[in-house]
């Protein structure tokens, strides 16, 4: 982009919000590959910060980011979606949630007006899988899609093909601030992690997906007295890299199956 400040989000990935409107314009006539993260506020056990889906699906953005631009195709990481449909948490102090109705009439406007400025795709790049908010993005995106033209895609990383892709521990259902997401913030940003209290912490081998099939309102109801599931303890930052490398395959696996052109 000559002439303009490219902002780093990650390696080679610049962001939207860190732009002037004068190098988003540049970038947008290259029509790019638009990546909105989407997390929640809520509870994530003693060990993480509230705002840890936020930060995966930041990171996940940024590295799928990162591989577009290695292709030579322009993407920008739009910004993140941080309050949504987070009622599982609430039996844990700080967990903020939005009713479903407006935070899908939210979102959709988001991506609707996002779309018709130049965008060839937009990807959904979630990293809060309670049903309910799953439900809503999927609505959202399939809406705005309908309204704008413009392919918006949500790789729903709990189904085939790309739960393939994910650990042994995501694929059991112990998904909730274990290994997995503690690995990836470890990753990303190790100052956020309590690495003091992981010793302390118990593995919780409960399907959470199941307990929420059977009836369970809350993390809490699900049998996590501290708002976690999995094994924390044996997080590493290797581990979370693995991870986002394969969170950033589902991205590209996504544009490759809807026939999105990825040349420069």
């Amino acid at each position: 982009m000559a002439g303009s400040r490219v902002v780093d989000a990650g390696p080679n990935t610049s962001t939207l919000a860190g732009l002037t409107w004068m190098e988003a314009r540049e970038v947008l006539i290259r029509r790019p590959i638009g990546l909105l993260p989407i997390g929640a506020i809520e509870a994530h056990g003693p060990h993480l910060p509230l705002d840890t889906d936020v930060i995966i699906a930041q990171a996940m953005a940024e590295r799928a980011g990162s591989r577009l631009l290695a292709l030579g195709t322009a993407a920008l990481v739009l910004p993140p979606i941080s309050y949504s449909v987070s009622f599982a948490g609430t039996s844990f102090e700080g967990t903020t949630p939005v009713d479903p109705d407006p935070f899908e009439q939210y979102l959709t406007s988001i991506l609707t007006r996002h779309a018709r400025q130049g965008y060839r795709a937009i990807v959904c790049c979630n990293a809060h899988l309670e049903p309910a908010h799953v439900e809503r993005v999927t609505i959202a995106c399939q809406t705005a899609t309908e309204r704008s033209g413009v392919p918006i895609l949500f790789p729903d990383q709990r189904v085939e093909p790309y739960v393939g892709l994910m650990s042994d521990e995501f694929r059991a259902g112990a998904r909730h601030a274990g290994g997995y997401e503690t690995s990836i913030v470890m990753a990303t940003r190790p100052e956020a992690v309590r690495t003091e209290l992981l010793p302390t912490l118990e593995p919780v081998w409960i399907d959470l997906p199941a307990k929420l099939r059977a009836g369970a309102r809350t993390f809490a109801e699900a049998g996590a007295t501290l708002g976690y599931f999995g094994d924390p303890a044996s997080s590493a930052p290797d581990e979370g890299h693995r991870m986002l490398d394969a969170l950033s395959e589902i991205v590209m696996m996504a544009l490759r199956d809807a026939d999105v052109d990825l040349s420069p």
